[in-house]
């Protein structure tokens, strides 16, 4: 069949540049998926993606659907014709309702007799014809929270249609779509080019629109782009370095068409305000590029990206400068402001500030803080005045002039401040680290201090928000309390800490006022340890190793990570298999005969069979070999350990009947295979690696 290259570019106003990438992605998955189910297959797909344009190019597409042959049965023949051999009712019925007579119908011999069937070859639609409707399936699909009108239209989208371009092969597919007839001319530049340009064929986009448009479509081409250009700049300042914010760079790259780098300056007296501050500053606010030298020290120098080729590049750095110059000023006077008020002179400020109107002020949730961040300090040998003295202080960055202004340097500057105000180092550290991690692989804190209260400040949020029945809900989570579980476990894991949730949530639970406390904690630790399943389908570990662990309900979450660790090596041992399927099999005997109600001691007078023997012997040399194993936490070389049963076990279940007739005989041998499966169960429940 043959085929032609493709190409769709929507025109618009410029396009929200912290979702361009998202919706270009999702109109090339889009018209992809739809071009799927339409059978028609193609070679190569190439996205665009610029400020006022979305695009894609599709070689090698089919000319049309493939030919679909299609069989429909009718009844059976028996049932088709009389005795005489004319059509009855129930064939002329078929045949009228599929719109032909019945000596066009063939019949089908089957080995359930034979049956009359219509055959026919629902011919293909040129691809022409589908390209459209499944364009605007796709836009209308994207990822837009809200869509706007413009004009008389009655179309929505994210922004302002301009034009269409819809080419296959040179001709133009002209039916509307989103409301606009297309064509084959695209627009260049807003200043460099202000016209339309006509592309001829798909193959002749990007080339027309970069040399004659000064367009560069290929969002990835520019990206990099910018990202050699702005780093040449750095070097051309001796040991200037520049630090590229990768989500920055998206942003810039989605804000420019032709991007130009220029090189700014500021005054060197800004660079007594925290570099942090400054670099929010520039970056949130003007989308700028810092530079460092090369010890990491921040230099007075940034790096912006202009949309066009300026015949006087200096008066546009010097635009630059003169806005950025403002901002940094209001950040140095902010941070003079600040230090003139300690950090403990504000802690009163924070009492009018809800945190959740049920759970009191931020204050309130300090107080509450503070006594569990001690408690859990005390629990990982820190010191709990240092804990508490941070946990007071934890919030009170946020009525700061500084953060009032960029809200993401809480903890931030908390730490700043408390370095002025004289506080202990490890305090100081603590009012950053209480945010750790802020995001999915973020650094985690380094000090103790650090940790108690990042764990505290979580916990106090979990409890409370649980114990008025406010947890996290399909995609709504306010508090943010997914992360906050997954933070506190990766605090406690990665750290090694010896913290028990159970404990360290009924701790929590003590200070809050009326709350449903053992039911509160049951359900916070449950959701907490729910949250280790996702955290280890991400790294790779079976969904049936996390369920063997969590059917033990450990709640140490160091004590979990080892037993998964240790389960996801046994599972990779050849014994593995047969062991599961082995424990699965004593667990449906114990449940039926009893369960709980069955012992662990075993007669050796009752022991009849070699094989009973000779498991009753390996059981009793495993656990003399393993019980310390378990004390130790060294569960990895216990199950290894376990693994040699395997042909013991196999052994007696092949020659020893269980249920045997002498009830003494068969509870020893029950109370033998509950000794075994207990034994594993030190672990987890080995049984659900054979679901």
């Amino acid at each position: 069949m043959a085929t032609q290259d493709f190409l769709f570019e929507l025109g618009t106003e410029e396009l929200p540049p912290k979702a361009l990438k998202t919706l270009s992605q999702a109109l090339t998955d889009g018209l992809l998926q739809g071009l799927a189910e339409a059978g028609v297959s193609h070679g190569e797909v190439h996205s665009f993606a610029a400020p006022r344009r979305l695009a894609i190019r599709i070689r090698a597409l089919q000319d049309a659907q493939p030919d679909k042959p299609v069989e429909r049965r009718g009844p059976a023949v028996k049932a088709a014709f009389d005795d005489a051999g004319n059509p009855t009712r129930a064939l002329t019925g078929f045949a009228t309702s599929l719109g032909v007579t019945p000596d066009q119908l063939d019949t089908l011999e089957t080995d359930k007799g034979a049956w009359v069937i219509y055959r026919t070859v629902d011919k293909g639609r040129p691809t022409s014809e589908l390209l459209p409707a499944l364009i605007e399936k796709a836009l209308n699909q994207l990822p837009i929270p809200k869509r706007m009108r413009w004009g008389a239209h009655k179309t929505e989208f994210v922004r302002p249609i301009q034009w269409v371009l819809l080419l296959l092969g040179n001709q133009v597919i002209e039916t509307p779509i989103m409301g606009f007839v297309p064509g084959n001319k695209t627009r260049g530049h807003r200043f460099h080019c202000p016209k339309e340009l006509i592309i001829p064929t798909p193959n002749d986009y990007e080339l027309i629109l970069q040399e004659e448009g000064k367009v560069i479509a290929d969002f990835a081409i520019r990206r990099e782009q910018i990202r050699a250009g702005v780093t040449a700049i750095a070097q051309q300042q001796g040991q200037g370095v520049a630090v590229i914010d990768e989500d920055l760079l998206d942003e810039v790259t989605a804000l420019n068409e032709w991007p130009v780098p220029l090189l700014g300056s500021f005054e060197e007296r800004f660079l007594e305000v925290p570099a942090e501050a400054l670099i929010s500053s520039m970056k949130e606010h003007q989308k700028y590029f810092h530079v460092v030298d090369s010890n990491g020290r921040m230099l007075p120098l940034f790096i912006t990206v202009a949309n066009l080729e300026s015949k006087d590049p200096a008066q546009v750095v010097a635009g630059n400068e003169k806005v950025i110059r403002p901002r940094l000023s209001d950040a140095a006077f902010f941070y003079q402001t600040d230090r003139q008020t300690r950090l403990e002179d504000r802690i009163d400020r924070l009492k009018p500030i809800v945190f959740q109107e049920k759970l009191g002020s931020i204050y309130d949730k300090s107080v509450r803080v503070a006594r569990l961040a001690g408690r859990i300090a005390g629990a990982i040998q820190a010191d709990p005045a240092l804990a508490e003295r941070a946990a007071m202080l934890a919030k009170t960055d946020l009525v700061t002039e500084m953060v009032l202004e960029f809200t993401d340097l809480q903890g931030i500057m908390g730490e700043y401040y408390a370095r002025h105000d004289g506080e202990a180092d490890e305090v100081a550290v603590a009012l950053n680290e209480q945010y750790m991690p802020r995001f999915a692989g973020d650094q985690l804190p380094t000090t103790a201090t650090g940790c108690a209260l990042a764990i505290a400040d979580r916990l106090d949020s979990l409890v409370g928000l649980f114990g008025i029945n406010q947890p996290p809900s399909g995609t709504r989570d306010p508090f943010a309390l997914r992360r906050a579980a997954l933070g506190v476990l990766r605090i406690i894991i990665e750290r090694k800490l010896p913290l028990d949730l159970q404990t360290c949530c009924e701790w929590a639970a003590e200070n809050f006022a009326g709350l449903a406390a053992a039911e509160t904690v049951n359900t916070v630790v449950d959701y907490m340890l729910e949250r280790f399943r996702a955290h280890y389908e991400d790294q790779g570990v079976g969904a049936e190793v996390y369920l063997a662990v969590h059917a033990r309900r450990p709640t140490r979450p160091l004590d979990f990570h080892q037993r998964v660790e240790a389960v996801e090596a046994f599972r990779q041992l050849p014994q593995a298999q047969a062991l599961a399927a082995a424990n699965k099999r004593v667990s449906n005997i114990l449940t039926k005969q009893g369960g709980d109600r069955i012992g662990e001691t075993v007669d050796a007078s009752l022991l009849q069979d070699d094989a009973e023997k000779a498991l009753a012997a390996a059981v009793d040399a495993q656990s003399a070999k393993v019980l310390p194993l378990f004390d130790a936490g060294d569960y990895g070389t216990a199950l290894a350990s376990l693994a040699e049963l395997r042909d013991t076990v196999d052994t007696f279940f092949d020659d020893v009947m269980v249920m045997a007739d002498d009830e003494a005989v068969r509870n020893n041998r029950l109370a033998l295979l509950n000794r075994l499966r207990n034994l594993f169960l030190r672990v987890a429940d080995i049984s659900v690696l054979g679901s």
